[in-house]
């Protein structure tokens, strides 16, 4: 299910609400402050706010870097997505190639820009209007959901606190001495303990398909949870060809009967989810008492260019392993996809 409808904007808020879970985001202005007065406090460690601001960092750090390839640097991919506004007048824009190529690396230089833009007080202001524009433009546009204003939402880490209680807490009245001077142990241990690990692996995942043979953006190996995002347009078509080892008998397997329709056209250039539905039609046959060899044509066309095979057709996906951490070879890298 994860797989289906994978997006980085769902793993984000899910990001978010682990973060959430671990610090007391609960213990002022809350409905649980008003079942437990107990738990209200006033003040928190500074530390707890750059753990969201890195986080949302590590996100426009790796969106940046991921789009230095060559069809978004010329304009390419951003075109096939800026020709989808179907708007009579401004036809003459989302057409022009030249624009293209300015919201190609307008991308870039805003995901990689826009972090420290914030966090520098002199262009905190006009990087936050800037903020706010891009990410409507996106709403507007590409329609994602709520990540555009969540982003927005983003900018209450990058002021200082007392403006942004006198612009949503009026009535909380400013911190005492010993409320600023007060030190939590226990968060330390949460820092030390939950959040240094954490953020070694956040800086881990997206930079660990450079240790993969093949181009990411072909085989797919490491794609998922590296900020990846709105990359390339990706098609094709997957045949599944059952062989029976008991009777030698063969036949092309019915999708239908196993994966729902998302499922169906989200399966096409991600072998990860191929060979899963290949141990899927493993098991369903040995539960017949069958034993069976599933072999996979797939044809993927990248950024409409020529189809090519992706999988290996005479590879039995059924009783191949899948390796999670290197390249498992019985994807075809994209120059050797025509060779087979």
């Amino acid at each position: 299910m994860q797989k289906t409808v994978y997006n980085n904007h769902h793993y984000l808020i899910l990001l978010l609400f682990i973060i959430m879970l671990m610090l007391p985001a609960n213990t002022y202005a809350s409905v649980d402050c008003k079942l437990n007065p107990k738990i209200k406090q006033r003040s928190m460690p500074v530390w707890y706010i750059w753990v969201f601001i890195l986080q949302i960092a590590i996100v426009y750090f790796f969106a940046s870097v991921a789009k230095f390839y060559p069809d978004w640097l010329n304009g390419r991919f951003t075109g096939f997505i800026i020709m989808k506004m179907r708007y009579p007048w401004i036809t003459w824009l989302t057409y022009s190639h030249k624009f293209h190529l300015f919201i190609a690396w307008g991308g870039i230089l805003f995901d990689m820009l826009i972090v420290p833009a914030l966090l520098y007080k002199k262009t905190r202001n006009i990087a936050a209007i800037f903020c706010v524009g891009f990410h409507l433009f996106n709403w507007a546009t590409l329609s994602i959901g709520i990540f555009p204003f969540l982003s927005i939402s983003y900018l209450v880490f990058f002021y200082p606190p007392d403006k942004i209680r006198t612009l949503i807490l009026r009535n909380k009245p400013p911190l005492t001495e010993d409320e600023l001077n007060a030190t939590d142990t226990g968060s330390k241990n949460l820092l030390n303990y939950f959040f240094i690990p954490y953020f070694i692996i956040q800086f881990a995942l997206p930079v660990r398909h450079h240790f993969i043979k093949g181009d990411v953006l072909w085989t797919e190996e490491g794609h998922r949870l590296s900020w990846r995002m709105m990359l390339k347009l990706k098609k094709g078509t997957t045949i599944f060809a059952v062989k029976d080892i008991t009777n030698n008998q063969s036949f092309v397997y019915d999708l239908n009967k196993l994966l729902t329709k998302r499922q169906i056209t989200n399966i096409n250039g991600k072998p990860d989810m191929i060979w899963q539905t290949a141990q899927l039609i493993k098991k369903e046959y040995a539960k017949k008492g069958h034993d069976v060899a599933v072999y996979v044509t797939t044809k993927v066309s990248v950024n409409r260019r020529t189809s090519k095979l992706l999988i290996d057709p005479k590879t039995d996906l059924a009783h191949t392993k899948w390796n999670y951490f290197t390249h498992n070879e019985w994807i075809l890298l994209y120059d050797d996809s025509t060779k087979n």
